[in-house]
């Protein structure tokens, strides 16, 4: 099965109560500000989810598989990589499968000891 945008803005919006068009424009400016960055070649990191990385594929040689003889030359191009945090690598790799733990009341912070706000 595959988890689409709907299925994103849907779930969201039926366990926080939100309207689903609200859900829908948060998910959609924060996918596009995620492409902007990638787009100046800033990496996007997700604490414990991942990070999405451009990384820049050099310039090779190719060959027609039609024409074996003919020689082409693809040249460099960017492309996004990710790499899964540790929290997703446990998660996927963990014979259990995954129990999604309801809503729980948020940890309390300390004065010297503030959440990132991202």
């Amino acid at each position: 099965m595959t988890l689409t945008k709907r299925d994103l803005v849907m779930r969201i919006s039926e366990e926080t109560g939100l309207v689903q068009q609200d859900v829908y424009v948060v998910l959609q400016k924060s996918l596009d500000y995620i492409m902007e960055s990638l787009a100046r070649g800033e990496n996007v990191e997700f604490r414990n989810f991942g990070v999405f990385e451009v990384q820049e594929r050099k310039a090779r040689i190719g060959r027609n598989p039609n024409k074996p003889t003919d020689v082409v030359t693809i040249p460099p191009r960017k492309v996004v990589k990710f790499k899964s945090g540790k929290v997703m690598k446990d998660m996927i790799s963990s014979p259990a499968p995954f129990a999604r733990q309801e809503a729980a009341a948020p940890p309390s912070f300390t004065m010297t000891e503030q959440p990132h706000p991202f």
